[in-house]
């Protein structure tokens, strides 16, 4: 039985793709990024791959790879491409999937669909919520969208230095587990996300 995680944040560059490292590392799963917007000689596929330790990953390439760092639905039509949902087939494999969302839950993909219309009912959903200010309001509105989705919510990982009554009352008001913390590190190389996996590892062996 393998399972999907789908990583999603509450802002864009809060942290997604250090956790889907982290997460990738800890399951040894596969990667996949549907939508790739900027950075090509240096997408998060490539960021990932320079993060992660183990030989039974692979990573899948995105279904679009956009020019432009913007929006995915105005990064496409400075393309000149058309995004939807039904061209964005999910890779095939027999191991775990961690798939990593672009922005936030509501970044459009085109003019009728958002990110959040990636994720299925199967998926195990997890918010990666960053200690800015704002935070507590970004992160309960990107967990009460998914809520009214009826989406599967495995967690919460929060980002940066520890704020426990930021922590607290998200967890509360919003009645889902707080998987952990990354803490603010001078760097993330193969080493670091290497002990963030096994501290992550027992919240999705079986833990839970």
């Amino acid at each position: 039985m393998t399972d999907t995680y789908f990583i999603t944040g509450i802002d864009t560059d809060i942290g997604k793709t250090i956790v889907s490292a982290i997460i990738t590392e800890a399951l040894e799963a596969d990667y996949w990024k549907p939508v790739q917007a900027g950075e090509l000689d240096n997408s998060d596929t490539h960021k990932v791959r320079g993060l992660i330790s183990n030989s039974k990953t692979k990573l899948h390439p995105s279904a679009f790879n956009l020019e432009t760092p913007m929006s995915p639905h105005a990064a496409a039509e400075i393309d000149g491409v058309h995004i939807e949902i039904k061209d964005i087939g999910r890779p095939k494999t027999k191991n775990n999937l961690v798939i990593e969302g672009a922005g936030g839950l509501l970044v459009p993909l085109n003019d009728k669909e958002t990110v959040i219309d990636l994720i299925k009912p199967t998926d195990k959903v997890i918010v990666v919520s960053r200690h800015i200010l704002g935070s507590i309001n970004h992160s309960l509105l990107t967990i009460e969208a998914l809520k009214h989705r009826k989406l599967n919510i495995f967690g919460c990982i929060f980002n940066g230095n520890e704020h426990p009554s930021t922590e607290a009352i998200i967890s509360k008001m919003a009645g889902i587990p707080i998987l952990g913390r990354i803490d603010i590190e001078p760097y993330f190389d193969k080493n670091v996300i290497k002990e963030y996996a096994e501290r992550f590892k027992n919240e999705f062996t079986g833990k839970r």
